[in-house]
């Protein structure tokens, strides 16, 4: 298992340096020069000869090459610049915000697990029955509600006409109620699907049948052998959606006046505020691949068949 994990850390190296490349070219790609950008934020006239100062202040007068390594190097000791809006590091600003963000997509992968695993599991295990119907039913609208639309049909029901929960904001518990279900009931619906299919394959394996003619318990069956490789393309399917949750929530961020990393994007794009966006680029970039590394570890975990292929 050292092993595979090693060889995984190995084979992010070329994968992160290829990110952060791709990030830097596509933010010198924007049409729009950051200095004039900081000077109007700034409040300054745009002149030739300030433009000239603040570029050279910047580093943007230097070839692009030695750009990218200068800001390579200044990423890998966790500087980002900072922000041409608040003057602030931005690195400091996306640890204020992002524990926000990591709380609202905790909560709704809580939600996602709580949904999907007994709804998917019980739908395999009575499949055509009533319940059956129902979990497919409900799979099938979840996944079809865009998260905006159903946001704003909790909001209204749930806020203004019970007036059970809070609508914005964020503070007790209860604020984070209607944008966590929000988040996850799109999720929920797809894994729903895609455990009761993988259950419905494992349950049809040869071992399920050798387990059952050696006289093991149906309940032992089930939750050993079947749902336990029944797991491995969910938990594969996790690690995405964990990642898309923290980067997704953008969306439900800000039709829920939730103070996390998504809203603070989406005003420094409005702003043009290049180094947030720049530094939440590759932040969520990395969390991606982090994510997809710890999924490797758990399958392997899961299944010995992937670490010992991953070791040839």
């Amino acid at each position: 298992m050292g092993r595979f994990i090693v060889r995984r850390i190995i084979s992010l190296v070329p994968v992160l340096l290829g990110i952060s490349l791709l990030t830097f070219v596509l933010i010198h790609l924007v049409p729009v020069d950051p200095a004039e950008v900081y000077l109007r934020l700034s409040l300054i006239p745009p002149t030739d000869e300030a433009v000239a100062v603040i570029r050279a202040e910047m580093g943007l007068n230097k070839p692009l090459h030695q750009q990218y390594f200068d800001w390579l190097w200044r990423v890998a000791h966790l500087d980002f610049g900072r922000s041409f809006v608040t003057r602030k590091p931005v690195m400091a600003e996306l640890l204020y915000y992002f524990p926000a963000t990591l709380k609202l997509a905790a909560a709704s992968l809580l939600i996602v697990l709580l949904i999907s695993i007994p709804a998917g599991v019980f739908s395999a295990l009575y499949k055509d029955t009533a319940f059956d119907h129902m979990c497919r039913i409900f799979a099938f609208v979840a996944a079809s509600m865009p998260s905006f639309w159903l946001g704003f049909v909790l909001i209204y029901i749930l806020s203004l006409e019970l007036d059970l929960l809070p609508a914005y904001g964020r503070g007790t518990l209860f604020h984070l109620v209607l944008p966590a279900v929000t988040l996850a009931l799109g999720a929920a619906a797809v894994y729903t699907r895609l455990l009761r299919t993988s259950m419905l394959e494992n349950l049809n394996q040869n071992f399920v049948l050798y387990a059952r003619a050696r006289g093991l318990k149906e309940k032992l069956i089930i939750v050993r052998h079947v749902l336990k490789n029944a797991l491995i393309p969910v938990v594969i399917a996790f690690g995405m959606t964990l990642g898309h949750m923290l980067a997704g929530s953008v969306i439900v961020e800000n039709v829920f006046a939730w103070p996390g990393v998504g809203r603070y994007i989406v005003s420094s794009i409005f702003n043009r505020d290049y180094p947030v966006i720049q530094a939440y680029a590759l932040f969520m970039a990395v969390v991606f691949v982090l994510l997809n590394l710890l999924v490797d570890i758990i399958c392997g975990l899961l299944d010995p068949r992937i670490r010992l292929g991953g070791d040839k």
